[in-house]
C-alpha cells in the first residue's frame, strides 16, 4: 500500500506555489497540492457525474500515518493552513507532527478547486449533501491515494459535521475522530433558521435571476455579514470590539466594505448542503475513539441545549472538551485556533487504540 501511495503521490502532487508565504515559512514541511478525478460519481439524488474533480493538499510523506483534515463551509484546504491551526499542530513535536503523520486536506466537493457549480453548470450542477461530500472524500482516499485506514479524522464546523458522518458511514476506517464546532444531531434550531434566511435573501434578490446572473447579487454581502455576526464571533469578544454604537457601526461598515469573493451559486450549494444533515440515528455504529471539541460560547452549537452531551452517551468511547468562554474565545470561530485544545488532541492520539493500517 505504501508503494502505491508513493507512486500516486509522485504523479499527482503538484507544487505548493499557491500557498501563502506564512504557511511555507511555518515549522512543518511545505504543503503539496494534487488533483484526482472520480469517475461516474453518483450523488444521493441518483444523478451521476462522469468526472468529478477532487483537489487536495498534503503535508508530510505518504509513509506517515494518514490523517484526514476537513475544512468548514465555503473554505478549502488553504483555510486550514493557518498559523493558528496548522502552525499549532503540524510542526515538530506538535500533536500532528508532519514528520510522523501524512496529513491530507481535501477541497470538499463544491469548494476550492474541486468541481463546483461555477465551473460552468451553474444550477444544473447536481444537488449534493454531506453524505455525497464524505463519499467523495472516501473515494479520493481509497481509489486516488490507496489509503485503507486513517489514524485520525479531524474537522472544523462543516468539517466537524463531516467527521460525524465519517464515523457513522465508515466506522472501521479510522482509529480516532475529532469533530469540532459541531453536533451529531440534526441541522435545526437557530443554526438552520439563520442559514435559511441567508439563502432566501440571496435567492430573492432580483440580481440572482434564478442562478443566471451576470454579476454577483447585491444583497449577497448583507446576507453574509448578517449571518456572520449572528452566528460567530463570541459575545464577550463583540462587547470588547463594539462597546458603543459608533464602534458597532464602524465594524459593520468595515465588513460591508469587504468584497464578496464567493460565487452565488457555489455559496448557495455549499450552505444548502447541510439541510438534511443528521447522523444521530446511527451513532451506535461509531467504533473510533471520539474527542468532540466545542466552545462554550459557540452560537451555532450552544452546549446548554444538552443535545451533544446526550448524543455522546450513545457512543462507546466518547468524550467532549468544552473550551471555556473568555475574552480570548470567538464563539463558533474559536476552534480555528488550535492552541485551545492541542494538549487534548495529543493525549487522544497517545491513548486511542491503533488498529491495522
Amino acid at each position: 500500500m505504501t508503494t502505491l501511495r508513493t507512486a500516486l503521490s509522485a504523479v499527482l502532487l503538484l507544487s505548493a506555489g499557491a500557498m501563502s508565504a506564512s504557511v511555507l515559512a511555518a515549522d512543518y514541511p511545505a504543503p503539496r497540492q494534487g488533483e484526482w478525478i472520480a469517475k461516474d460519481f453518483k450523488f444521493h439524488t441518483g444523478e451521476v457525474m462522469g468526472e468529478l474533480r477532487l483537489h487536495y493538499t498534503t503535508v508530510g510523506e505518504p509513509k506517515g500515518e494518514p490523517v484526514l483534515v476537513l475544512h468548514g463551509t465555503g473554505g478549502s484546504a488553504a483555510s486550514m493552513l493557518t498559523p493558528a491551526f496548522a502552525g499549532e499542530l503540524f510542526g515538530a513535536g506538535q500533536p500532528l507532527d508532519a514528520q510522523k503523520y501524512y496529513i491530507i486536506i481535501p477541497d470538499s466537493l463544491g469548494h476550492g478547486q474541486s468541481s463546483k457549480p461555477s465551473d460552468g453548470m451553474k444550477t444544473a450542477f447536481p444537488k449534493y449533501d454531506y453524505d455525497d461530500m464524505v463519499d467523495a472524500q472516501h473515494r479520493l482516499l481509497t481509489e486516488g491515494l490507496g489509503i485503507k485506514h486513517l489514524r485520525l479524522v479531524i474537522g472544523n464546523s462543516m468539517g466537524g459535521m463531516h467527521s460525524w458522518v465519517w464515523g457513522v458511514r465508515y466506522p472501521a476506517f479510522m482509529d480516532a475522530l475529532v469533530p469540532m464546532a459541531s453536533q451529531p444531531t440534526a441541522m435545526a434550531a437557530r443554526n438552520w433558521m439563520l442559514r435559511r434566511i441567508m439563502l432566501d435573501t440571496i435567492r430573492g434578490d432580483p440580481d440572482y435571476n434564478g442562478g443566471n446572473y451576470t454579476a454577483q447579487p447585491r444583497m449577497m454581502k448583507y446576507a453574509i455579514v448578517a449571518y456572520g455576526i449572528a452566528s460567530a464571533g463570541g459575545t464577550l469578544a463583540y462587547q470588547m470590539l463594539a462597546p458603543t454604537a459608533a464602534k458597532a457601526d464602524k465594524n459593520v461598515d468595515e465588513r460591508l466594505a469587504q468584497p464578496v469573493t464567493a460565487d452565488a451559486n457555489d455559496f448557495i450549494y455549499q450552505w444548502d448542503s447541510s439541510h438534511d444533515y443528521d447522523p444521530s440515528a446511527a451513532l451506535e455504529k461509531i467504533e473510533a475513539a471520539v474527542l468532540a471539541i466545542n466552545a462554550a460560547d459557540d452560537e451555532r452549537n450552544p452546549p446548554e441545549t444538552g443535545v451533544t452531551a446526550d448524543a455522546l452517551k450513545r457512543i462507546k468511547h466518547a468524550q467532549i472538551y468544552l473550551i471555556p468562554a473568555s475574552t480570548e474565545t470567538r464563539g463558533h470561530s474559536t476552534t480555528g485556533n488550535a492552541k485551545f485544545y492541542a494538549e487534548q488532541l495529543k493525549d487522544l492520539l497517545q491513548t486511542a487504540p491503533q488498529r491495522a493500517m
